[in-house]
């Protein structure tokens, strides 16, 4: 674990070098998401991170279909990259797309949206980032909601739209899904 841990962290400061902000999208699937948004936002520098190889490598292989220079993804587990990210780097943006909802109670503990990981996240956001978050799991959409709005370096905010759509593969198999934005203290 050390070793992946200092590959990360060499990985991250490479990629990284010279820039103070970037959008992070946890657990990117495919890339299909957040291969589109670096499109249609060559400004901003964009990392996806999956724990699957095989999306990973899927997203690369997007990316390099696309000629993206701004768009990169890591095989890393959110908490583990969250903790090896540069200081002084924040994120500009953060998107949580269609998350495990980890439906049984006794598993609630491994849902992303959870308060010490909403901290960990505040603490690398630059003032006004926002954490956009989008279920199909209503159960998951309202304790997420009730832990953000809980929260004291976020507040939810319903009047800011939804900066970028594109049809995620999880969000094609939806009946129906539910959005969030909560905004950085």
């Amino acid at each position: 674990m050390a070793e992946r841990r200092e590959s990360l962290r060499a990985e991250l400061a490479q990629l990284l070098q010279g820039r103070s902000r970037f959008v992070w999208e946890v657990g990117c699937g495919h890339g299909h998401f957040l291969t589109g948004f670096a499109d249609a936002h060559p400004e901003a520098f964009c990392i996806g991170v999956d724990i699957i190889e095989d999306r990973i490598l899927r997203g690369e292989r997007k990316r390099r279909r696309a000629e993206l220079d701004n768009l990169h993804f890591m095989r890393a587990e959110a908490t583990m990259f969250l903790e090896q990210v540069p200081e002084g780097v924040l994120f500009e943006s953060v998107f949580i797309l269609f998350p495990d909802p980890w439906p049984k109670k006794r598993h609630h503990k491994n849902r992303i949206m959870q308060a010490g990981f909403l901290s960990d996240v505040a603490k690398r956001c630059a003032p006004g980032a926002a954490l956009h978050f989008r279920t199909d799991y209503a159960p998951y959409f309202e304790a997420a909601t009730e832990v953000v709005r809980a929260h004291p370096d976020w507040r939810l905010s319903p009047e800011t739209p939804w900066p970028f759509e594109l049809e995620t593969v999880f969000q094609s198999r939806a009946e129906a899904y539910q959005s969030m934005i909560a905004v950085r203290r």
